[in-house]
Protein backbone atom coordinates (compact mmCIF):
# COMPACT_ATOMS: atom_id res chain seq x y z
CA UNK A 1 0.00 0.00 0.00
CA UNK A 2 2.42 2.49 1.08
CA UNK A 3 4.48 1.37 -2.19
CA UNK A 4 1.55 2.09 -4.63
CA UNK A 5 0.96 5.77 -2.38
CA UNK A 6 4.59 6.28 -3.38
CA UNK A 7 4.38 5.83 -6.51
CA UNK A 8 1.19 7.97 -6.83
CA UNK A 9 2.77 10.73 -5.39
CA UNK A 10 5.95 10.62 -7.56
CA UNK A 11 3.27 10.71 -10.22
CA UNK A 12 2.40 14.23 -8.98
CA UNK A 13 4.97 17.11 -10.55
CA UNK A 14 4.52 15.41 -13.72
CA UNK A 15 1.06 15.58 -13.51
CA UNK A 16 1.13 19.25 -12.32
CA UNK A 17 3.85 19.49 -15.20
CA UNK A 18 1.41 18.24 -18.66
CA UNK A 19 -1.63 20.68 -16.66
CA UNK A 20 0.65 23.60 -16.53
CA UNK A 21 2.07 23.37 -20.21
CA UNK A 22 -1.21 22.41 -21.59
CA UNK A 23 -2.75 25.50 -19.62
CA UNK A 24 -0.49 27.81 -21.44
CA UNK A 25 -0.50 25.70 -25.02
CA UNK A 26 -4.12 26.35 -25.25
CA UNK A 27 -4.01 29.80 -23.71
CA UNK A 28 -0.82 30.64 -26.25
CA UNK A 29 -2.67 29.63 -28.98
CA UNK A 30 -6.03 31.69 -28.65
CA UNK A 31 -4.03 34.68 -26.94
CA UNK A 32 -0.82 35.15 -29.05
CA UNK A 33 -0.74 36.46 -32.59
CA UNK A 34 2.71 36.08 -33.37
CA UNK A 35 3.62 32.22 -34.37
CA UNK A 36 7.11 32.93 -32.91
CA UNK A 37 5.70 33.71 -29.97
CA UNK A 38 3.43 31.04 -29.80
CA UNK A 39 5.74 28.17 -30.39
CA UNK A 40 8.80 29.92 -28.01
CA UNK A 41 6.49 30.17 -24.80
CA UNK A 42 5.05 26.19 -25.50
CA UNK A 43 8.17 25.34 -26.00
CA UNK A 44 9.43 27.01 -22.83
CA UNK A 45 6.68 25.72 -20.93
CA UNK A 46 6.89 21.76 -22.13
CA UNK A 47 11.03 22.06 -21.63
CA UNK A 48 10.99 24.13 -18.25
CA UNK A 49 8.99 22.19 -15.98
CA UNK A 50 7.29 24.72 -13.48
CA UNK A 51 9.43 27.84 -14.39
CA UNK A 52 7.84 27.83 -17.98
CA UNK A 53 4.31 28.04 -16.84
CA UNK A 54 5.54 30.46 -13.80
CA UNK A 55 7.34 32.72 -16.14
CA UNK A 56 4.45 32.82 -18.94
CA UNK A 57 2.12 33.91 -16.34
CA UNK A 58 4.20 36.69 -14.99
CA UNK A 59 5.27 37.82 -18.52
CA UNK A 60 3.33 35.96 -21.16
CA UNK A 61 -0.18 37.24 -20.11
CA UNK A 62 -0.44 40.70 -22.62
CA UNK A 63 -3.72 41.70 -22.30
CA UNK A 64 -5.71 44.43 -20.07
CA UNK A 65 -9.32 44.75 -20.54
CA UNK A 66 -10.24 48.60 -20.27
CA UNK A 67 -12.98 49.36 -23.10
CA UNK A 68 -15.32 49.05 -20.57
CA UNK A 69 -13.93 52.08 -18.91
CA UNK A 70 -13.20 53.69 -21.97
CA UNK A 71 -16.63 53.47 -23.51
CA UNK A 72 -18.05 54.62 -20.05
CA UNK A 73 -15.84 57.75 -20.42
CA UNK A 74 -16.53 58.35 -23.87
CA UNK A 75 -20.66 58.61 -23.30
CA UNK A 76 -19.90 61.06 -20.90
CA UNK A 77 -17.60 63.40 -23.09
CA UNK A 78 -19.83 63.62 -25.82
CA UNK A 79 -21.33 66.67 -23.53
CA UNK A 80 -18.38 67.97 -23.01
CA UNK A 81 -16.25 71.20 -24.56
CA UNK A 82 -14.06 68.22 -26.51
CA UNK A 83 -15.77 69.15 -29.71
CA UNK A 84 -14.01 71.11 -31.72
CA UNK A 85 -14.95 73.44 -35.41
CA UNK A 86 -14.29 70.09 -38.29
CA UNK A 87 -15.58 72.15 -41.05
CA UNK A 88 -12.31 74.14 -40.62
CA UNK A 89 -10.00 71.31 -39.71
CA UNK A 90 -11.67 69.60 -42.90
CA UNK A 91 -10.47 72.45 -45.24
CA UNK A 92 -6.95 72.32 -43.36
CA UNK A 93 -6.49 68.63 -44.57
CA UNK A 94 -7.87 69.10 -47.71
CA UNK A 95 -5.51 71.22 -48.77
CA UNK A 96 -2.69 69.62 -46.94
CA UNK A 97 -2.90 66.35 -48.56
CA UNK A 98 -3.07 68.46 -52.32
CA UNK A 99 0.14 69.51 -51.52
CA UNK A 100 1.56 65.91 -50.12
CA UNK A 101 -0.59 63.46 -51.93
CA UNK A 102 1.68 60.75 -50.94
CA UNK A 103 0.24 61.53 -47.37
CA UNK A 104 -3.38 60.68 -48.40
CA UNK A 105 -2.88 57.15 -47.30
CA UNK A 106 -1.17 57.74 -43.64
CA UNK A 107 -3.79 59.91 -42.98
CA UNK A 108 -6.63 57.38 -43.92
CA UNK A 109 -4.65 54.70 -41.86
CA UNK A 110 -3.93 56.88 -38.49
CA UNK A 111 -7.65 57.65 -38.92
CA UNK A 112 -8.88 54.29 -39.27
CA UNK A 113 -6.82 52.72 -36.66
CA UNK A 114 -6.86 55.26 -33.92
CA UNK A 115 -10.28 56.57 -34.91
CA UNK A 116 -9.28 59.94 -33.66
CA UNK A 117 -9.55 63.19 -36.13
CA UNK A 118 -7.15 64.63 -37.42
CA UNK A 119 -7.48 68.47 -35.74
CA UNK A 120 -6.01 71.74 -37.28
CA UNK A 121 -5.04 74.58 -35.17
CA UNK A 122 -2.28 73.31 -32.30
CA UNK A 123 0.67 74.79 -31.31
CA UNK A 124 3.83 72.18 -30.50
CA UNK A 125 7.18 73.48 -29.01
CA UNK A 126 10.17 71.29 -28.72
CA UNK A 127 11.37 71.16 -25.37
CA UNK A 128 15.17 70.21 -25.06
CA UNK A 129 16.36 68.32 -22.15
CA UNK A 130 15.06 69.24 -18.35
CA UNK A 131 17.05 72.60 -18.45
CA UNK A 132 13.75 73.91 -20.59
CA UNK A 133 11.08 70.75 -20.01
CA UNK A 134 11.11 71.02 -16.61
CA UNK A 135 11.02 75.29 -15.79
CA UNK A 136 8.16 75.33 -18.16
CA UNK A 137 6.11 72.19 -16.62
CA UNK A 138 6.61 73.95 -13.40
CA UNK A 139 5.59 77.05 -14.30
CA UNK A 140 2.64 76.08 -15.84
CA UNK A 141 1.82 73.81 -12.45
CA UNK A 142 2.19 77.13 -10.70
CA UNK A 143 -0.14 79.34 -12.89
CA UNK A 144 -2.90 76.93 -12.49
CA UNK A 145 -6.12 77.81 -11.38
CA UNK A 146 -8.74 75.20 -12.49
CA UNK A 147 -7.14 71.20 -12.75
CA UNK A 148 -3.80 69.79 -13.13
CA UNK A 149 -3.40 65.96 -14.35
CA UNK A 150 0.26 64.35 -14.73
CA UNK A 151 0.70 60.92 -15.60
CA UNK A 152 4.62 59.31 -15.85
CA UNK A 153 6.56 56.14 -16.28
CA UNK A 154 9.13 57.52 -13.78
CA UNK A 155 9.15 60.22 -11.13
CA UNK A 156 11.71 59.82 -8.80
CA UNK A 157 12.28 61.06 -5.46
CA UNK A 158 15.08 63.56 -6.14
CA UNK A 159 15.63 66.93 -6.29
CA UNK A 160 13.68 67.17 -9.44
CA UNK A 161 11.29 64.99 -8.60
CA UNK A 162 10.68 66.87 -5.00
CA UNK A 163 10.60 70.10 -6.79
CA UNK A 164 7.34 68.94 -8.82
CA UNK A 165 6.03 67.90 -5.60
CA UNK A 166 6.27 70.82 -3.41
CA UNK A 167 4.91 72.80 -6.73
CA UNK A 168 1.91 69.99 -6.97
CA UNK A 169 1.35 70.08 -3.48
CA UNK A 170 1.03 73.86 -3.26
CA UNK A 171 -1.68 73.64 -6.45
CA UNK A 172 -4.01 71.50 -4.51
CA UNK A 173 -3.39 73.56 -1.31
CA UNK A 174 -4.74 76.81 -3.49
CA UNK A 175 -7.82 74.87 -5.22
CA UNK A 176 -6.45 73.20 -8.12
CA UNK A 177 -7.99 69.77 -8.69
CA UNK A 178 -4.56 67.73 -9.14
CA UNK A 179 -4.25 63.90 -10.40
CA UNK A 180 -1.24 62.29 -10.77
CA UNK A 181 -0.49 58.85 -12.14
CA UNK A 182 2.57 56.98 -11.52
CA UNK A 183 3.37 53.30 -13.07
CA UNK A 184 3.97 50.88 -10.57
CA UNK A 185 7.22 49.67 -12.14
CA UNK A 186 8.08 52.94 -12.26
CA UNK A 187 7.60 53.91 -8.83
CA UNK A 188 9.99 51.20 -7.67
CA UNK A 189 13.36 53.39 -9.26
CA UNK A 190 13.55 55.39 -5.91
CA UNK A 191 13.24 54.81 -2.42
CA UNK A 192 10.84 55.71 -0.41
CA UNK A 193 8.93 55.83 -3.25
CA UNK A 194 7.14 59.46 -4.91
CA UNK A 195 3.72 58.14 -4.48
CA UNK A 196 3.48 57.90 -0.74
CA UNK A 197 4.73 61.65 -0.39
CA UNK A 198 2.21 62.94 -2.72
CA UNK A 199 -0.83 61.39 -0.86
CA UNK A 200 0.84 62.30 2.45
CA UNK A 201 0.98 65.97 0.77
CA UNK A 202 -2.96 65.57 0.48
CA UNK A 203 -2.15 65.17 -3.53
CA UNK A 204 -4.65 62.66 -5.17
CA UNK A 205 -2.42 60.12 -6.32
CA UNK A 206 -2.15 56.71 -7.87
CA UNK A 207 -0.32 54.17 -9.24
CA UNK A 208 -0.94 52.00 -12.49
CA UNK A 209 -0.98 48.76 -11.99
CA UNK A 210 1.15 48.14 -8.86
CA UNK A 211 4.17 45.52 -8.21
CA UNK A 212 5.35 46.15 -5.55
CA UNK A 213 6.46 42.39 -5.18
CA UNK A 214 6.60 42.24 -9.55
CA UNK A 215 6.38 38.29 -8.91
CA UNK A 216 3.00 38.20 -7.41
CA UNK A 217 1.54 40.22 -10.21
CA UNK A 218 0.47 38.97 -13.38
CA UNK A 219 0.39 42.39 -15.07
CA UNK A 220 4.48 42.87 -14.39
CA UNK A 221 5.41 43.04 -17.88
CA UNK A 222 2.81 45.74 -19.03
CA UNK A 223 3.94 49.05 -17.83
CA UNK A 224 2.24 52.37 -18.32
CA UNK A 225 5.04 54.15 -19.81
CA UNK A 226 3.14 57.49 -21.29
CA UNK A 227 4.48 60.80 -20.19
CA UNK A 228 1.52 63.84 -20.31
CA UNK A 229 0.75 66.84 -18.45
CA UNK A 230 -2.16 68.53 -18.40
CA UNK A 231 -3.01 72.14 -17.37
CA UNK A 232 -6.18 73.86 -17.01
CA UNK A 233 -7.61 71.76 -19.99
CA UNK A 234 -5.95 73.91 -22.44
CA UNK A 235 -2.22 73.03 -22.07
CA UNK A 236 -0.38 70.69 -22.41
CA UNK A 237 3.09 68.82 -22.27
CA UNK A 238 4.45 64.91 -23.85
CA UNK A 239 6.77 63.80 -24.79
CA UNK A 240 9.59 60.97 -23.43
CA UNK A 241 11.07 62.83 -20.20
CA UNK A 242 10.76 60.98 -17.41
CA UNK A 243 10.13 62.81 -14.07
CA UNK A 244 13.86 62.29 -12.64
CA UNK A 245 16.91 64.38 -11.91
CA UNK A 246 19.69 62.74 -14.67
CA UNK A 247 17.59 65.21 -17.41
CA UNK A 248 18.53 68.06 -15.71
CA UNK A 249 22.02 68.11 -17.42
CA UNK A 250 22.60 72.06 -16.22
CA UNK A 251 22.65 70.28 -12.53
CA UNK A 252 25.37 68.05 -13.26
CA UNK A 253 23.84 64.88 -12.20
CA UNK A 254 25.45 61.96 -11.19
CA UNK A 255 24.04 60.06 -14.20
CA UNK A 256 23.00 62.78 -17.34
CA UNK A 257 20.31 61.81 -19.88
CA UNK A 258 19.52 63.40 -22.76
CA UNK A 259 15.74 63.52 -23.58
CA UNK A 260 13.18 65.96 -25.72
CA UNK A 261 9.34 66.68 -23.93
CA UNK A 262 6.70 68.87 -25.67
CA UNK A 263 4.91 71.81 -25.13
CA UNK A 264 1.41 71.32 -26.70
CA UNK A 265 -1.56 74.05 -27.31
CA UNK A 266 -4.98 73.83 -29.32
CA UNK A 267 -7.58 71.13 -29.89
CA UNK A 268 -5.42 67.65 -29.58
CA UNK A 269 -4.91 68.81 -25.72
CA UNK A 270 -8.21 67.50 -25.15
CA UNK A 271 -6.63 63.85 -26.33
CA UNK A 272 -4.04 63.90 -24.08
CA UNK A 273 -6.68 64.78 -21.37
CA UNK A 274 -9.13 61.62 -22.61
CA UNK A 275 -5.84 59.65 -22.45
CA UNK A 276 -5.02 60.06 -18.99
CA UNK A 277 -8.42 60.20 -17.67
CA UNK A 278 -9.16 56.31 -19.11
CA UNK A 279 -5.81 55.51 -17.25
CA UNK A 280 -7.02 57.50 -14.46
CA UNK A 281 -10.45 55.88 -13.88
CA UNK A 282 -8.63 52.50 -14.64
CA UNK A 283 -5.85 52.61 -11.74
CA UNK A 284 -8.30 55.06 -9.57
CA UNK A 285 -12.15 54.05 -10.56
CA UNK A 286 -12.61 58.18 -10.77
CA UNK A 287 -14.28 59.41 -13.66
CA UNK A 288 -12.88 63.01 -15.11
CA UNK A 289 -15.16 64.60 -17.35
CA UNK A 290 -16.53 68.29 -17.73
CA UNK A 291 -15.32 71.16 -15.83
CA UNK A 292 -12.61 71.59 -14.79
CA UNK A 293 -10.77 68.79 -16.70
CA UNK A 294 -12.06 69.88 -20.10
CA UNK A 295 -11.59 73.97 -21.95
CA UNK A 296 -13.14 74.79 -25.20
CA UNK A 297 -10.84 74.20 -27.90
CA UNK A 298 -9.16 77.29 -29.41
CA UNK A 299 -7.05 77.36 -32.72
CA UNK A 300 -3.69 78.79 -31.42
CA UNK A 301 -1.20 77.42 -34.63
CA UNK A 302 -0.61 75.49 -37.52
CA UNK A 303 -0.08 72.13 -36.96
CA UNK A 304 -2.27 69.39 -37.49
CA UNK A 305 -2.02 66.91 -34.92
CA UNK A 306 -3.55 63.43 -34.02
CA UNK A 307 -3.58 61.35 -30.57
CA UNK A 308 -2.14 58.09 -30.99
CA UNK A 309 -2.23 55.72 -27.82
CA UNK A 310 -1.06 52.64 -27.96
CA UNK A 311 -1.40 49.16 -25.74
CA UNK A 312 -1.60 45.78 -25.00
CA UNK A 313 -5.29 45.91 -24.86
CA UNK A 314 -8.27 47.64 -27.41
CA UNK A 315 -5.03 50.06 -29.05
CA UNK A 316 -2.54 46.64 -29.87
CA UNK A 317 -0.76 47.22 -32.79
CA UNK A 318 -1.74 50.87 -32.97
CA UNK A 319 2.32 52.30 -33.56
CA UNK A 320 3.79 49.01 -35.68
CA UNK A 321 0.77 49.85 -38.49
CA UNK A 322 1.35 53.76 -38.05
CA UNK A 323 5.09 53.47 -38.77
CA UNK A 324 4.85 50.51 -41.52
CA UNK A 325 2.47 53.02 -43.47
CA UNK A 326 4.88 56.00 -42.65
CA UNK A 327 7.96 54.10 -44.11
CA UNK A 328 5.90 52.93 -47.22
CA UNK A 329 4.54 56.54 -48.07
CA UNK A 330 8.02 58.35 -47.43
CA UNK A 331 9.45 59.46 -50.68
CA UNK A 332 13.19 60.87 -49.65
CA UNK A 333 13.94 60.87 -46.19
CA UNK A 334 12.86 59.04 -42.94
CA UNK A 335 14.96 60.49 -39.75
CA UNK A 336 14.35 58.35 -36.65
CA UNK A 337 16.22 58.75 -33.69
CA UNK A 338 15.74 56.18 -30.30
CA UNK A 339 17.06 55.52 -27.31
CA UNK A 340 16.28 51.42 -27.79
CA UNK A 341 16.01 50.01 -31.16
CA UNK A 342 15.17 46.46 -31.33
CA UNK A 343 12.27 46.25 -34.21
CA UNK A 344 10.68 42.87 -34.82
CA UNK A 345 11.40 41.32 -38.52
CA UNK A 346 8.76 43.14 -40.46
CA UNK A 347 9.47 46.78 -39.75
CA UNK A 348 13.12 45.95 -40.15
CA UNK A 349 12.21 44.14 -43.70
CA UNK A 350 9.98 48.16 -43.81
CA UNK A 351 13.21 49.96 -43.60
CA UNK A 352 14.88 48.09 -45.68
CA UNK A 353 12.64 48.09 -48.66
CA UNK A 354 12.63 52.31 -48.40
CA UNK A 355 16.34 52.40 -48.00
CA UNK A 356 15.83 49.99 -51.45
CA UNK A 357 13.72 52.12 -52.80
CA UNK A 358 16.33 55.34 -52.59
CA UNK A 359 14.65 56.39 -49.36
CA UNK A 360 17.52 58.17 -47.14
CA UNK A 361 17.29 56.18 -43.76
CA UNK A 362 18.40 57.75 -41.54
CA UNK A 363 18.64 55.40 -37.50
CA UNK A 364 20.38 57.36 -34.35
CA UNK A 365 20.93 55.48 -31.29
CA UNK A 366 23.27 55.76 -28.53
CA UNK A 367 26.89 54.22 -28.93
CA UNK A 368 26.02 52.82 -25.59
CA UNK A 369 22.22 52.81 -23.87
CA UNK A 370 21.52 51.71 -20.04
CA UNK A 371 21.02 48.58 -20.66
CA UNK A 372 24.31 46.74 -21.94
CA UNK A 373 22.13 43.79 -22.94
CA UNK A 374 19.73 45.42 -25.27
CA UNK A 375 22.80 47.17 -27.12
CA UNK A 376 24.12 43.57 -27.49
CA UNK A 377 20.60 42.32 -28.90
CA UNK A 378 20.77 44.88 -31.15
CA UNK A 379 23.83 44.39 -33.06
CA UNK A 380 22.59 41.60 -34.97
CA UNK A 381 20.81 42.48 -36.97
CA UNK A 382 22.16 46.21 -37.93
CA UNK A 383 24.52 44.40 -40.66
CA UNK A 384 21.37 43.53 -42.88
CA UNK A 385 20.12 47.36 -42.45
CA UNK A 386 23.24 48.79 -43.32
CA UNK A 387 23.81 46.70 -45.99
CA UNK A 388 20.33 47.29 -47.78
CA UNK A 389 21.31 51.26 -47.49
CA UNK A 390 20.24 52.26 -44.26
CA UNK A 391 22.73 54.93 -42.38
CA UNK A 392 23.23 53.66 -38.57
CA UNK A 393 24.77 56.81 -36.39
CA UNK A 394 26.12 55.80 -32.71
CA UNK A 395 25.72 58.77 -30.23
CA UNK A 396 28.06 59.83 -28.01
CA UNK A 397 27.48 59.96 -23.92
CA UNK A 398 25.40 61.24 -22.26
CA UNK A 399 22.93 58.81 -23.09
CA UNK A 400 19.99 60.02 -25.45
CA UNK A 401 16.81 59.24 -24.38
CA UNK A 402 15.03 60.91 -27.58
CA UNK A 403 11.99 59.84 -29.44
CA UNK A 404 11.57 61.22 -33.02
CA UNK A 405 10.44 59.98 -36.04
CA UNK A 406 10.23 62.06 -39.61
CA UNK A 407 9.21 61.07 -43.30
CA UNK A 408 9.95 63.82 -45.58
CA UNK A 409 9.58 66.93 -45.34
CA UNK A 410 6.29 67.50 -43.73
CA UNK A 411 5.42 64.35 -41.24
CA UNK A 412 7.00 63.69 -37.56
CA UNK A 413 5.57 61.17 -34.82
CA UNK A 414 6.63 62.56 -31.26
CA UNK A 415 6.03 61.18 -27.54
CA UNK A 416 7.49 58.11 -25.84
CA UNK A 417 7.15 55.15 -28.05
CA UNK A 418 10.80 53.91 -28.23
CA UNK A 419 11.73 51.43 -31.28
CA UNK A 420 11.25 47.69 -29.24
CA UNK A 421 9.08 45.50 -28.47
CA UNK A 422 8.65 46.51 -25.11
CA UNK A 423 7.22 50.04 -26.19
CA UNK A 424 5.40 48.49 -29.46
CA UNK A 425 3.75 45.10 -28.17
CA UNK A 426 3.26 45.53 -24.00
CA UNK A 427 3.63 49.25 -22.88
CA UNK A 428 1.00 51.92 -22.87
CA UNK A 429 2.31 54.31 -25.04
CA UNK A 430 1.10 58.06 -26.20
CA UNK A 431 2.39 59.72 -29.22
CA UNK A 432 1.41 62.68 -31.92
CA UNK A 433 1.17 62.58 -35.74
CA UNK A 434 1.85 66.13 -36.68
CA UNK A 435 1.59 67.62 -39.72
CA UNK A 436 3.85 70.67 -40.59
CA UNK A 437 6.74 71.51 -42.63
CA UNK A 438 7.74 74.17 -40.13
CA UNK A 439 7.68 71.78 -37.16
CA UNK A 440 9.49 69.23 -39.33
CA UNK A 441 12.55 71.80 -40.25
CA UNK A 442 12.73 72.79 -36.22
CA UNK A 443 13.21 68.69 -35.55
CA UNK A 444 15.29 68.21 -38.11
CA UNK A 445 17.98 70.60 -36.47
CA UNK A 446 18.09 68.57 -33.68
CA UNK A 447 18.72 65.48 -35.34
CA UNK A 448 21.53 67.42 -37.42
CA UNK A 449 23.08 68.21 -34.30
CA UNK A 450 22.89 64.79 -33.13
CA UNK A 451 24.14 63.41 -36.11
CA UNK A 452 27.09 65.93 -35.86
CA UNK A 453 28.00 64.32 -32.48
CA UNK A 454 28.10 60.76 -33.87
CA UNK A 455 29.57 58.23 -35.89
CA UNK A 456 28.52 56.06 -38.83
CA UNK A 457 28.44 52.60 -37.88
CA UNK A 458 29.94 50.38 -40.95
CA UNK A 459 28.99 46.80 -41.38
CA UNK A 460 32.20 45.64 -41.46
CA UNK A 461 32.62 46.84 -38.00
CA UNK A 462 29.88 43.97 -37.25
CA UNK A 463 31.41 41.52 -39.10
CA UNK A 464 34.77 41.61 -37.53
CA UNK A 465 33.51 41.36 -34.27
CA UNK A 466 35.04 38.48 -31.94
CA UNK A 467 33.39 35.27 -32.62
CA UNK A 468 32.30 35.60 -28.57
CA UNK A 469 31.22 39.01 -28.90
CA UNK A 470 28.62 37.70 -32.20
CA UNK A 471 27.72 34.94 -30.23
CA UNK A 472 26.95 36.90 -26.85
CA UNK A 473 24.30 39.92 -28.95
CA UNK A 474 23.12 36.59 -31.14
CA UNK A 475 21.80 34.93 -27.53
CA UNK A 476 20.95 38.38 -26.07
CA UNK A 477 19.03 39.45 -29.33
CA UNK A 478 16.56 36.06 -28.66
CA UNK A 479 15.30 37.77 -25.52
CA UNK A 480 14.17 40.38 -27.77
CA UNK A 481 10.35 40.28 -27.48
CA UNK A 482 10.81 41.41 -23.93
CA UNK A 483 13.35 43.86 -23.87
Amino acid sequence: MNELLGQALALVPALAHVVAALAVTVDAVLRKRQVSAVIGWIGVAWLAPGVGAFLYLVFGINRIQRGAVALGLREAWDGDARRVPQDHANAVVRELLQRAPNLCGLERLCAEVTGNPLLAGNRIEALEDGDVAFPAMLAAIDQATRSLTLASYIFDNDATGQAFAHSLRCAHERGVQVRVLIDGLGLRYSRPDMLGALRRAGVPAAAFLPTYNPFRSRYANLRNHRKIMVVDGATGFMGGMNIRHGHWLSRQPAHPVRCLHFAVQGPVVADLQRTFAVDWAFASGEQLHGEPWFAPSALCGPVLARGIPDGPDADIDNMPQVILGALAVARSRVRIVTPYFLPDDTLIAALKVAALRGVAVDIVMPERSNLRVMDWATRPQLVELIDSGCRVHLSATPFDHTKLFLVDELWSLIGSTNWDARSLRLNFEYNLECYDDDLVRRLDLLVAARLQGARELAAVELRSLPLAARLRNGLARLMSPYL
